[in-house]
């Protein structure tokens, strides 16, 4: 059976002789934690991993889409729905959608995440020509902004057509929640414009995809599928070094499936690509904060902004742009 290698990551001061750097980062390993499908987890020395595995897990992770991977970055959220879980409708309208952008990258956002679609449990499909409507409009005045003219902005869609005009308008980077699963025709559009990829996991559509989800084994299991995904997108044309990795927290995932992989987060390093991290104002924070309203759950988002900072992850997305940037601000000066 398939090992996987999981870097135990550390940030304390005192790095010993032969410690490894994790991805050209922040943090470092030395022992690593052995996954496998029919044996028990364990603990071995960073210096026998295979040599492959290695290079994958220490490798510096190169400048992707104008942001530099060597730093934890800010994705900032603005859903032009009026449905999205947390601020639909807020900023559905143009005027609003400029300004909430804008006063996200005053507030140290590094990247602008558009999206006209919800994919929140139990949200309804939107035609490709609604969300071309809703999105584009935005990202073509964003993009000629003297505030956000060189601000590097994602597509938050799993439709080809959707993700053309947007990348057309100027958006930098598709992120797609379903990974080139929904929508066979995004590799190709990603590919042709040259544009990097977020791929991320996700079981079962919007509308169904929190009746009760099933894994063997969620961290395994989610691992697998990005490496097929990683394999499809480079079947495509996309380079290796075009692609970011989301294990989509939330998506067709239970509060125990998500917990699971946010304290073994870090395996995903193994996959050779940038990870980005998106549980802001989730539910299972709700459930485990007792914070039934999605704007009460900034502490426990920053908690895990934090933690995926701890492990090493390179692109956090989230709703509380300044509270993240504190944090991280902080937790930077203290390594």
């Amino acid at each position: 059976m398939t090992d996987y290698f999981r870097p135990i990551v550390q940030t304390d001061i005192a790095r010993p002789n032969g410690a490894y750097v994790l991805a050209g980062g922040w943090t470092w390993f030395d022992t690593v934690e052995v996954l496998n499908r029919s044996a028990t987890p364990r603990i071995i020395p960073a210096a026998d991993v295979p040599d492959h595995v290695l290079s994958r897990l220490t490798s510096p992770r190169g400048q992707v889409a104008g942001l530099d991977m060597a730093r934890a970055n800010i994705m900032g959220i603005l859903n032009v729905t009026p449905d999205s879980f947390s601020d639909g409708g807020k900023f559905e309208g143009f005027d609003e959608a400029i300004n909430h952008a804008i006063a996200m990258q005053e507030a140290g956002a590094d990247m602008l995440d558009i999206g006209g679609e919800s994919t929140r449990p139990g949200a309804a499909y939107v035609p490709s020509h609604v969300e071309i409507g809703r999105t584009v409009p935005v990202i073509s005045a964003l993009r000629n902004h003297d505030a956000t003219t060189h601000t590097p902005i994602s597509i938050d869609t799993r439709k080809a057509d959707v993700a053309e005009a947007a990348l057309a308008a100027g958006a930098t980077l598709v992120n797609d929640v379903y990974a080139m699963t929904h929508d066979p025709a995004m590799g190709a559009v990603t590919a042709s414009s040259r544009a990097p990829i977020c791929l991320m996991h996700a079981s079962g559509d919007p509308e169904t995809m929190q009746d009760d989800p099933q894994y063997d084994d969620v961290v395994l299991d989610v691992y697998d599928f990005l490496s097929e995904r990683i394999e499809a997108a480079l079947a495509c044309g996309i380079a290796r070094t075009d692609i970011w990795i989301d294990p989509g927290i939330g998506f067709g995932k239970t509060l125990e499936h998500n917990l699971a992989l946010l304290k073994r987060l870090s395996v995903l390093h193994g996959l050779g690509c940038p990870i980005l991290l998106g549980a802001s104002r989730k539910r299972f924070i709700g459930t485990i904060t007792n914070a039934p309203q999605a704007d009460q759950r900034v502490f426990g988002s920053v908690a895990v902004a934090l933690e995926g900072f701890r492990q090493g992850v390179q692109i956090t997305r989230v709703h509380d742009i300044e509270a993240t940037r504190a944090a991280f601000d902080m937790a930077g000066v203290i390594l």
